[in-house]
């Protein structure tokens, strides 16, 4: 079996950062600039910025305007080397780490920060009924079915005079939830009113089934009241306390109640990547690894574990799995490792011992146009909401785009469909088929000769 060493003939550190996310990267970046030899493996060839992934899933912005390839990151750190490959296990004593292709990564430091995915709480058979959101695929899946339901309708109208009522059912009232309940609501509100001749988009609903008492429970209780307030303005029911306990084709199970959906997508949970379990150490029940003050699992303080898949507390709580503590854990990682290696050389590692603190920003969610919460923490305290808290989000995450290309792109694609509500990126590609409506609306009998010719008069 192959052993790569990933490192050049003299004796350089190794590091191998297994996950092209935020972390990772971030820790590729720092330690690009010092004499270690970096290999970052991840399964795909891009890093995603996942906090617009939702704007993809609706159409707003294509796949690559917030998606970049991982080695046009990294280009410029000549002492980094990008692994397409998928890490399927580790050899701790030896410290290798074993991949699907059968060879083996040599490391005397490793970052592992392979995120998150969705988790339907024993239920997987509802993942093919209900996508979450979590990579580029997820978001064109979700475009599809959104746009596709639209679609259909207009078929059915035309072909039977009649069409199912459009419904969107978002399991879940997280930012996840309430970023694609808006959307959904903006789409069909404002950017496809005069797409169609025989259907009324407008009329679609969209729900939210919360099983907790709140939405955005993470938020305080003015700005989920706020929240909910935008939502209701925008044409979305929210409903709380309620559990979602059985999707099928065509529909959801709430208690006992039956609730139609044409598209139900899936925001309710997530769980730590299975690698967190593969290295054996204690995990949470979401399966993130128990780390010490300096992101180290029990007894290796050659490892670090980053992002979403580190169980890290402070003030007695459980650090969210988002953007800025991802890259905030890369950065320290990088810096711990850093001067780790300057001891090993006779520096005298200042500041090696400095535990990982993580500097809250605050959170921001968007719920559509001109409408958002955010709980500012960093550079004054404040809650905002409405177009303010929008333009804050907006910048924001322009801001933490990676590549200037990506900003500049996404700035003005995004003020260009503003101005102009214009078609975005709306593509339909793959399959036709809708869970539950090919079942249900498929057959129907076909309408006579007279009605056929009214129906294809276009709707004034």
């Amino acid at each position: 079996m192959a052993v790569a060493t990933a490192m050049s003939s003299s004796e350089r550190k190794r590091v191998v950062v297994i996950g092209g996310g935020f972390a990772g990267i971030n820790v590729a970046q720092e330690l690009g600039k010092l004499p270690l030899d970096i290999t970052l493996v991840d399964r795909k060839n891009h890093h995603t910025f996942q906090p617009l992934l939702y704007q993809v899933a609706l159409g707003v912005l294509s796949p690559a305007e917030i998606a970049q390839p991982i080695r046009s990151i990294l280009r410029d750190h000549q002492n980094v080397e990008v692994l397409m490959d998928e890490a399927i296990g580790f050899d701790l004593p030896q410290q290798r780490v074993l991949m699907k292709t059968g060879a083996q990564l040599e490391y005397d430091y490793l970052v592992v920060a392979t995120g998150s995915t969705h988790s339907y709480f024993g239920r997987d058979d509802w993942a093919p009924l209900a996508p979450g959101l979590k990579t580029v695929e997820d978001a064109t899946e979700i475009r599809r079915r959104v746009l596709l339901a639209f679609e259909l309708a207009e078929r059915q109208m035309q072909e039977s005079g009649i069409h199912p009522p459009l419904k969107f059912v978002i399991v879940g009232g997280g930012p996840t939830g309430v970023e694609l309940a808006g959307a959904i609501s903006d789409i069909a509100r404002l950017y496809m009113t005069k797409d169609f001749r025989h259907i009324e988009p407008a009329s679609a609903e969209v729900q939210i089934f919360e099983g907790s008492p709140s939405i955005l429970a993470a938020y305080p209780t003015d700005l989920q009241r706020k929240a909910v307030e935008q939502l209701n303005a925008l044409g979305v029911k929210v409903r709380t306390n309620a559990h979602v306990t059985d999707i099928q084709p065509g529909y959801v199970v709430v208690e006992d109640e039956r609730v139609e959906a044409a598209v139900t997508l899936w925001a309710a949970g997530v769980q730590a990547s299975p690698l967190g379990k593969l290295l054996g150490f204690p995990t949470d029940r979401r399966g993130c690894v128990f780390v010490d003050q300096y992101l180290n699992p029990p007894g290796h303080p050659e490892i670090f574990i980053c992002g979403d898949l580190a169980h890290v507390e402070e003030d007695g709580r459980q650090l969210p799995g988002v953007a800025q503590p991802a890259m905030q854990m890369g950065t320290y990682a990088a810096k711990r490792i850093a001067r780790l290696t300057a001891r090993d050389f006779g520096s005298d590692g200042s500041g090696v011992n400095a535990p990982f603190h993580y500097f809250d920003k605050g959170d921001m969610a968007t719920i559509g146009r001109k409408a958002a919460v955010a709980n500012i923490k960093w550079p004054f305290k404040g809650h905002l909401s409405g177009v303010f808290a929008w333009i804050t989000w907006l910048f924001v995450h322009v801001f933490f785009l990676i590549g200037f290309r990506n900003r500049l792109g996404i700035f003005r694609q995004w003020a260009w469909t503003y101005i102009t509500f214009s078609e975005g990126a709306r593509l339909i590609t793959g399959s036709q088929n809708l869970p539950g409506w090919n079942e249900k609306y498929g057959s129907q009998d076909a309408p006579s000769a007279e009605k056929q010719l009214d129906l294809a008069s276009p709707k004034t």
